[in-house]
């Protein structure tokens, strides 16, 4: 019988896999259920994303294009009451839809999430530190 922390673990780490199957069919409705209001996405360089609004926005503009696909190595996920994080190595693909290049991002990803008052676990804060991978096009 798993303890209540291994069956936490399990979940987010069904909800991990949750999303990279969402973001690969393009179901961001999908992926807007698994984030709070107002989740803050922060990469290297670039202004933090705030709000599943500005993901939606910038999901949806770039899946017009290109298809995303990404699994991840999870190597730690810990709990504490209703806060949990996430620490994987994530591998991202992206696509062009009408042929061309690949592009591969990959990198550690730290991941903040917060059970609610139904019960589900939602993105809070997430930081990821993917960088294109050796080989590919700047």
């Amino acid at each position: 019988m798993q303890t209540d922390k291994a069956a936490v673990e399990n979940e987010i780490s069904q909800l991990i896999h949750q999303w990279q199957d969402a973001t690969a069919v393009g179901d961001v409705d999908n992926l807007l259920d698994l984030m709070e209001e107002d989740v803050v996405f922060l990469v290297a360089g670039l202004a933090p994303m705030r709000g599943r609004q500005q993901f939606a926005d910038n999901l949806r503009a770039v899946l017009q294009s290109h298809a995303i696909n990404s699994r991840s190595e999870i190597h730690d996920i810990y709990t504490s009451g209703d806060l949990a994080y996430s620490w994987s190595y994530l591998k991202v693909t992206i696509s062009p839809r009408q042929g061309g290049q690949d592009m591969v991002r990959q990198g550690h990803v730290l991941t903040v999430w917060r059970k609610h008052a139904d019960g589900k676990w939602r993105i809070s804060r997430d930081a990821n530190m993917l960088s294109l991978a050796q080989g590919n096009p700047a």
